[in-house]
């Protein structure tokens, strides 16, 4: 199983990205699904998740200005940032909890994509 995050890159204070990731390999069923950055020098912090059933939670740093999306049926998770602040810069890194062929949930972490806010 691998997930594959996309969408990074270079925007201005004000703007908007959207992140994509894909879940890929022998999947049986996909649990949660996940956002987590990292900014240089600090620890890796949950922006939101989103469950099965499309319930999602935040962190109060970037509610009413993120939103989460799944797809179920391709088992990706999209993450839209929108009014973008220069403290949003980190490395962007999806994760999924994934029922597969070893027969239990295990977590997977994508690869990681990094997103610069500057003007």
């Amino acid at each position: 199983v691998q997930l594959q995050a996309s969408g990074g890159g270079l925007v201005q204070p004000g703007g908007s990205l959207r992140l994509s990731c894909a879940a890929s390999g022998s999947i049986l069923s996909v649990n949660n699904m996940a956002w987590f950055r990292q900014a240089p020098g600090k620890q890796r912090e949950l922006v939101g998740s989103i469950s099965s059933g499309g319930g999602t939670n935040y962190s109060g740093s970037v509610k009413d200005r993120f939103s989460i999306s799944r797809d179920n049926a391709k088992n990706t998770i999209d993450l839209q940032m929108n009014s973008l602040k220069p403290e949003d810069t980190a490395v962007y890194y999806c994760y999924a909890s994934i029922y597969g062929d070893s027969r239990r949930w295990n977590g997977y972490w994508g690869q990681g994509t990094l997103v610069t806010v500057s003007s």
